[in-house]
């Protein structure tokens, strides 16, 4: 079974509205002293489950990966090599923002064996980047991303829409303008509010009003046209590629393959194994120092909830999930997976597809993903 890694970088360069502030950059940082640890604690996630496969993909995620010393990237990808080997075509994505001060560190990025950048552009409108508290404009943005294109095998851009009061038409000319770039992937986002966060104080004191579901959803369906008509089709409920593009890593989460997490707050799934690290960069150092790794929790999945999870994740895809395959997996009945006479309705209404053992959810259905989960998958499944 294909497996991938997952790097964890806590820093960012400052508060943004919609993170939880909880791990922004420190005035010192000792890179030495976070090399030895992310590096001890990928040799005890190996040691915890070695296995034959290869990695096929690793992941630069968190604060600002991007601004990671290349140095210690290199030195983690080498480590990890010698680890677990690598697989010929070895996806190595790194996350950034469409900084300058970030971009100029790209090219000894590209050097160090990062292959594929997914840029936080998130609008192409300067007053939606500072409503969204970026620290980038536009023009800046831009110039990453070219730069990024002539350095790296492969691009992907975020973008948020269904911001407040925004239009059908404001959309279409920003998503044509960022379809205009060429990028070979597109994570295109509504925007939501999260708890404890900047954007939800501000609905609270009136400040904004999100906008409406029905606004909403035709934003949503216009960005699948328009992605469709342009060669990058969605491939899941957020994600868009041109075939053959999609993003290796994070279909490894959306088919519920093993994944490997290390550094601050990473979460894997190896073995049937969730893990948990330290979030806080003080308490993993501290927790890698006392038992040579920074994992806070290690739980052991059961069969049932493995399935659930999997079919919570797996049905976020246009390709959807193979029940027969599922109940093989995991041993559990192919009719307790989902809710038959749900689904038939589902079905019937055009917002679920079914062909053989396969089904999953319709583009109509998309935008009402969380609550046809709730519909589909049984509650005595995920209560397990």
């Amino acid at each position: 079974m294909a497996r991938s890694l997952y790097i964890h970088w806590p820093f960012c360069l400052a508060k943004c509205p919609y993170c939880d502030f909880n791990s922004h950059v420190r005035e010192r940082t000792d890179m030495g002293a976070w090399e030895a640890a992310l590096l001890a604690d990928m040799r005890a996630e190996h040691a915890a489950n070695k296995g034959e496969e290869n990695l096929v993909s690793i992941f630069f995620g968190g604060g600002t990966p991007s601004l990671m010393p290349p140095a210690l990237v290199a030195s983690l990808l080498s480590e990890a090599e010698r680890l677990w080997g690598f697989s010929d075509d070895i996806e190595i994505t790194l996350e950034g923002n469409p900084s300058s001060v970030e971009a100029a560190n790209f090219a000894d990025l590209a050097s160090a064996g990062i292959n594929r950048v997914s840029l936080g552009v998130q609008s192409l409108r300067d007053e939606a980047l500072r409503f969204l508290g970026r620290l980038h404009g536009v023009d800046e943005a831009l110039r990453a991303v070219e730069l990024a294109q002539d350095l790296f095998d492969r691009v992907s851009i975020d973008l948020i829409y269904a911001r407040p009061d925004q239009t059908e038409d404001e959309w279409r000319q920003e998503l044509a303008q960022a379809l205009a770039l060429g990028t070979s992937h597109m994570s295109l986002y509504q925007l939501t509010i999260e708890p404890t966060t900047r954007f939800a104080t501000d609905v609270r004191r009136g400040v904004f009003d999100p906008l409406a579901d029905d606004p909403a959803a035709d934003l949503f369906a216009l960005t699948r046209e328009m992605t469709a008509a342009a060669g990058l089709p969605a491939y899941e409920i957020s994600n868009h590629a041109r075939p053959g593009e999609e993003s290796r890593h994070n279909l490894t989460y959306w088919r519920y393959r093993d994944y490997h997490g290390i550094g601050p707050g990473a979460h894997g799934r190896r073995g049937g194994v969730a893990t948990t690290r330290h979030k806080k960069p003080e308490n993993f150092l501290a927790a890698v120092e006392a038992q040579g790794d920074g994992i806070a929790e290690h739980r052991v999945l059961g069969l049932r909830e493995q399935a659930s999870e999997a079919l919570l994740m797996g049905l976020r895809l246009e390709e959807g999930v193979d029940l027969g395959a599922m109940a093989q997996r995991f041993g559990v009945p192919q009719v307790g997976l989902v809710d038959s006479s749900k689904l038939a309705l589902y079905r019937d209404l055009g917002l679920a597809w079914a062909d053989g053992e396969r089904i999953g959810v319709t583009g109509a259905g998309m935008p009402l993903l969380d609550a046809l989960l709730g519909e589909l998958v049984p509650a005595e499944l995920v209560s397990q």
